[in-house]
């Protein structure tokens, strides 16, 4: 048994619509859920989503990380960190060192 393309077409426009009515009904149910929740526990918005720079990442943003290798050539360093730059890739990363 083979489906045609258009036979394919419309069936996944009938599932694009089926999964649109199914977030739909679990989006109400979530959010009814936490209603109740916020409701229940006294909750607010500050409590549920705080704001303010009390995350860890933001501690440690913007510090200076000193550099561990350097191109010999050029005098370029990089930290180690994030993507290698090209003068170090496949190389040998003891060689640059600092």
């Amino acid at each position: 048994m083979t489906d045609s393309y258009k036979d394919l077409l419309k069936q996944r426009e009938d599932l694009e619509k089926r999964i649109g009515e199914a977030r739909r009904q679990e989006l109400s149910t979530a959010v009814t859920q936490v209603r109740n929740l916020v409701a229940e526990y006294g909750l607010t918005a500050q409590d549920v989503f705080p704001t303010g720079r009390g995350s860890r990442a933001s501690a440690t943003s913007g510090v200076k990380v000193a550099p561990k290798y350097r191109n010999p050539e050029t005098g370029e360093t990089w930290t180690g960190r994030g993507k290698a730059p090209k003068w170090i890739q496949n190389q040998d990363r003891e060689k640059f060192a600092i």
